[in-house]
């Protein structure tokens, strides 16, 4: 009998998070999404948890508990948040509650659950483009998605010996309510960006789901940015 395969992610409420438990679900997998708000796919259990907050204490409790002492684990850093600044206005506190998501979280769900991750397991983390360039008005995020390929890298040193790969994907332009926030009611940003996309679209969230779902099944990929972003046009 094989062993039960469980896929732990971050942020699965909504977006790339979710159609990535949808497509872990439909592999047979136990979906296990942690985030504040649930999601709705039936089947997935959901923890509610602040990530952002210092006391994990009951939260990790409840994860644990939902798990064998050595198991087959994907774990996907997913949530994050995005804010608008510039190097000129960034105020301290704001960049340190986008790093405390988006790069501290996944170093404390990583040393808890390396503690049951069985060999076969693996640790893909959710970057972006902006993780290997930058753009204005987003300083805090592109900082704290460039630490997250660091930490993928760091992280694929680490682990040698575990048997347990890692990857960073990196999405471009993707469907999703955190774009439809950043733009705004803006369709002429949107027509520009498309312009730049080598396919002429922005990519959906299936598609990034399924680029996680290949990073985690393919170990030779250890320790590998993969941009996902259906080809930037390069001026």
């Amino acid at each position: 009998m094989s062993k039960a395969r469980f896929l732990i992610i971050t942020g699965a409420s909504k977006g790339i998070g979710r159609a990535s438990a949808q497509r872990f679900l439909n592999a047979g997998y136990t979906v296990i999404n942690i985030s504040r708000s649930a999601c709705d796919i039936a089947g997935v259990h959901n923890i509610g948890w602040d990530l952002s907050n210092q006391d994990w204490q009951a939260s990790e409790a409840q994860l644990l508990d939902m798990l064998p002492e050595q198991a087959k684990i994907t774990l996907v850093h997913n949530a994050a948040v995005m804010t608008k600044e510039t190097v000129a206005d960034i105020r301290a506190d704001t960049l340190r509650d986008v790093l405390e998501l988006n790069v501290v979280a996944p170093a404390r769900l990583n040393t808890r659950l390396l503690k049951v991750m069985s060999e076969g397991s693996s640790i893909i983390y959710i970057s972006s483009t902006l993780g290997t360039k930058a753009v204005a008005n987003t300083h805090a995020y592109v900082v704290s998605k460039h630490a997250v390929i660091g930490q993928m890298r760091a992280t694929c040193q680490d682990l040698v010996g575990r048997q347990i790969h890692t990857a960073a994907i990196c999405p471009g332009f993707t469907e999703t309510e955190m774009l439809s926030e950043h733009l705004g009611a803006n369709p002429e940003m949107r027509a520009q960006i498309s312009a730049n996309i080598v396919l002429g679209r922005i990519a959906q969230p299936a598609e990034i789901a399924e680029t996680i779902f290949f990073a985690s099944e393919n170990p030779v990929i250890n320790g590998t940015v993969i941009d996902a972003n259906l080809g930037q046009v390069e001026n």
